[in-house]
């Protein structure tokens, strides 16, 4: 639906101006449910945006034009405009990239909006290390048995579950 929505604003209203990129064409990408929204990202002729759309986060409220809501990531927080469009309804958009004279074709576009969506959801490397740190101490200190105690994959190939002498 998304897709449908912006290729008629792209037929219609953004019909030449002269910031679209011939190179591209509207395409939704990675979409999926993350935390109650939905969260991919969209490419347009002339911008590429991280988008959330509604589901059931309680969360989420529409915003109007203009106004801006922060949204934490696991990478980090970032800045959503409010929008809305017949036939979609209320979303929120972070843009990436506009205007998008720096793609050379769709498949770059397509290839860079994957590689943000996976870097957007990636937990900060020092952050992690901490937390794992944490819970590797609280495992090898731990007077509950080993089948009680909650590990990561990680922590476990660390050897988290070993007690000192």
């Amino acid at each position: 639906m998304i897709e449908s929505v912006f290729d008629g604003i792209a037929r219609h209203r953004m019909a030449g101006l002269p910031i679209l990129n011939p190179s591209l064409h509207v395409e939704a990408v990675g979409f999926r449910l993350w935390e109650g929204l939905w969260l991919g990202i969209l490419i347009t002729p002339w911008t590429i945006n991280l988008m959330l759309l509604p589901a059931d986060n309680p969360d989420y409220a529409a915003l109007g034009l203009g106004e801006t809501r922060r949204w934490r990531f696991p990478s980090g927080q970032y800045d959503f405009m409010g929008g809305e469009e017949p036939g979609l309804g209320s979303y929120q958009a972070c843009s990436l990239f506009s205007p998008v004279f720096e793609f050379a074709s769709q498949e770059d576009a397509v290839a860079t909006a994957r590689a943000a969506l996976e870097q957007l959801l990636l937990e900060d490397l020092e952050a992690a290390v901490k937390r794992e740190k944490a819970q590797w101490d609280q495992a090898r200190f731990s007077d509950a048995p080993l089948a009680e105690q909650a590990l990561s994959r990680r922590g476990f190939l660390r050897g988290a579950f070993l007690r000192d002498p």
